[in-house]
């Protein structure tokens, strides 16, 4: 049985290893979970999955192999030895508990009982301690009380003894194959880091004060030091308006990321594509226009450039003079972005729309040449890929 969830794990997309699933084995021959769906929901999920981005994909198999095994009969024909789940009983249940199942004639005749009652009931029971229902103390249903008992159907539990953690599935916005949130992208942004202490030394060095303050015949002597920041300085253009209208949240969330992470961040708006000129407040951006130029003679080399935009448009918007659909531009937007890609060492493109919708021809085939088809959709994976072709 396990080794055909190992294996619905894996074909979900989980990169579990056969060592990570004999540890799983391992731990529960050990008793780590036992006799507890959700017990061995998180031992497995620990086992198997070493990467939080995957959360979303173990839950879904999860659910897909276990849906139904919710009660002790399937689990102990398929999982549990009946003298480990009786000895598991008895050292955990109260000598009350142990007497109410005792009334019922013990475990066997509670899985007996269960299924005479799913087979005599076809109303709706509300209370009592007999039915299955609703309320009451039956052992079966839900919404009411009983030291040992079974969930049926119902969409949640009272006293949440039969939670199913894995269908609540609050992972689900990790996964990598999903548009990326906030918390993702400040994640992916991580593998963009190189650190340096700069400014004002504000920051206890514990170790070498340590050393001052021995050296010194015990007498304390602080050393302070800068704070560490994240030394890369980058350059982000986001295209606005238009078909980039659906995307504006998530531009949002990109560009929060982004000044929280990097210390020197510089950020210009373009429309469609790059031109001769970029600004950087959207309500004045027929009167506040920074030349292009500027840009490429004002910031090193050594910035990381990240454009970011859907890149559709008609193809002369890229190729030819004349292109752009807000104003007469002298010079092709390719001309342009040609002048930015050989000032600027890295530079990327990061693309909303998914993968599957690019194709490789029109304006979007265009701009990927251009980029030196280093144009990633926004998702973790695509951001983390992005993040690491710029650190090199």
């Amino acid at each position: 049985m396990l080794i055909d969830f190992f294996l619905e794990v894996r074909r979900v997309g989980v990169p579990a290893s056969l060592r990570e699933f004999l540890d799983l084995t391992e731990a529960l021959q050990k008793r780590l979970a036992f006799a507890d769906m959700e017990d061995f929901y998180y031992l497995s999920r620990l086992c198997l999955v070493k990467d939080e981005r995957h959360y979303d994909k173990f839950d879904r198999a999860f659910d897909t192999y276990f849906q139904g095994i919710e009660n002790l009969d399937e689990l102990l024909e398929q999982m549990i030895p009946d003298d480990w789940l009786r000895s598991e009983f008895e050292k955990h249940l109260s000598e009350e508990e142990k007497a109410k199942i005792d009334s019922l004639g013990g475990l066997e005749e509670l899985i007996e009982t269960f299924k005479k009652r799913m087979d005599e009931q076809t109303d709706r029971h509300e209370g009592g301690n007999k039915w299955i229902g609703t309320g009451g103390t039956s052992p079966f249903g839900a919404n009411g009380y009983n030291p040992e008992g079974y969930r049926i159907g119902q969409e949640k539990s009272r006293h949440n003894r039969a939670v199913k953690v894995w269908e609540k599935r609050e992972y689900r916005d990790l996964d990598d194959s999903v548009t990326i949130g906030s918390r993702n992208i400040k994640v992916a942004l991580k593998r963009l880091r190189k650190f340096a202490r700069e400014g004002a030394p504000e920051h206890l060095d514990m170790d070498d004060t340590i050393r001052s303050t021995a050296r010194n015949g015990g007498y304390l002597d602080l050393k302070m030091v800068p704070e560490r920041h994240n030394a890369v300085k980058v350059l982000l253009f986001f295209d606005v308006g238009g078909s980039m209208d659906p995307h504006v949240h998530v531009c949002e969330e990109l560009f929060s990321a982004c000044r929280e992470e990097f210390k020197h961040l510089e950020y210009f708006y373009f429309h469609n594509f790059i031109y001769e000129g970029v600004w950087k407040d959207n309500k004045r951006r027929m009167q506040e226009i920074t030349p292009t130029w500027d840009v490429i003679n004002t910031y090193p080399s050594d910035y990381k450039v990240i454009f970011v935009g859907d890149a559709s448009m008609a193809p002369y918007e890229v190729s030819h003079p004349g292109g752009s659909i807000e104003h007469w531009n002298q010079e092709a937007g390719s001309t342009w972005f040609q002048r930015i890609t050989e000032h600027f060492s890295k530079v990327v493109w990061l693309n909303p729309l998914p993968e599957e919708y690019w194709g490789q021809g029109g304006s979007l085939g265009m701009i990927q040449k251009l980029v030196g088809y280093h144009m990633y959709p926004m998702s973790l994976e695509g951001l983390e890929s992005a993040m690491r072709y710029m650190s090199r």
